[in-house]
């Protein structure tokens, strides 16, 4: 009779071997996965980014909206510059906002804007015809369900035309000043390749997020989008990156020596 249990116990460890999580009380023992270096390679982009001085921080969405506006105005201010920063660059999108504000940019002004005025305003932002029409489609429904607020959760900002995960997980950030997840855009996506951060090389960014998320510390889930783009904007270059310049060289498994 001892023979089936002892199947039945070979059993259950390589269920927890390949499922972390699902056994009851199992996770604990087994030590997380996290990336080599990872601690210092992160203390060394912040010392790269200290002087903040990189296109995201002078234009980047924390910059595009106006802070004496109502908090709702503001929120959705944020928003429209998330939506426009899509496959933008920081320097475009900042003076498409500027051109938008200075008509008093509110959910009822674009409303009124009919779309070859939007069109003008906001070019040459990229794919700007197809986001004359977001705009106005998440605009109208901000206005129909939300009193012209913008939504509060991820689930309900991600349903609204023109806005993904990243947009999301950044407007809760900065609009409604909580963590809800890790934003990853091209830049994000690209690093924590490079550096080796997620545990098998993944294609997209939705992929990235859930494989950062599930390693990196929360507390450091808001800061990482702004390191990782300054850094990527100035140093880890998509093409030809600065690997001279990088405190980093020494440990970073992407390093052209």
């Amino acid at each position: 009779p001892s023979i089936p249990r002892r199947s039945m116990r070979r059993r259950k460890s390589i269920a927890i071997a390949y499922e972390p999580g699902q056994g009851d009380g199992a996770e604990p023992q087994r030590p997380r996965w996290e990336p080599r270096d990872w601690q210092e390679q992160l203390e060394r982009i912040r010392e790269m980014r200290r002087n903040r001085d990189a296109p995201v921080d002078e234009m980047g969405v924390e910059k595009c909206y106006d802070s004496s506006a109502p908090p709702q105005v503001m929120r959705y201010q944020v928003l429209l510059s998330l939506m426009l920063s899509s496959q933008t660059k920081d320097q475009v999108t900042s003076a498409a906002m500027l051109r938008l504000r200075q008509r008093g940019l509110t959910v009822d002004s674009v409303l009124q804007m009919d779309d070859a005025t939007l069109g003008q305003i906001i070019y040459p932002v990229g794919f700007w015809r197809n986001k004359v029409k977001y705009i106005k489609q998440t605009t109208a429904i901000l206005k129909q369900k939300y009193g012209g607020d913008i939504p509060s959760t991820v689930e309900e900002l991600v349903q609204l035309p023109g806005v993904g995960p990243k947009m999301a997980h950044l407007a809760m950030n900065i609009a409604w000043d909580s963590v809800s997840g890790i934003a990853v855009d091209t830049h994000v996506h690209r690093i924590t390749n490079r550096l080796k951060w997620v545990k098998k090389e993944t294609k997209y960014p939705e992929e990235t997020r859930v494989a950062l998320e599930d390693w990196l510390p929360r507390d450091l889930w808001r800061e990482i989008n702004w390191l990782l783009v300054g850094f990527g904007q100035q140093t880890c270059l998509p093409v030809n990156p600065r690997c001279s310049q990088c405190l980093n060289q020494d440990i970073c498994p992407a390093a052209k020596r």
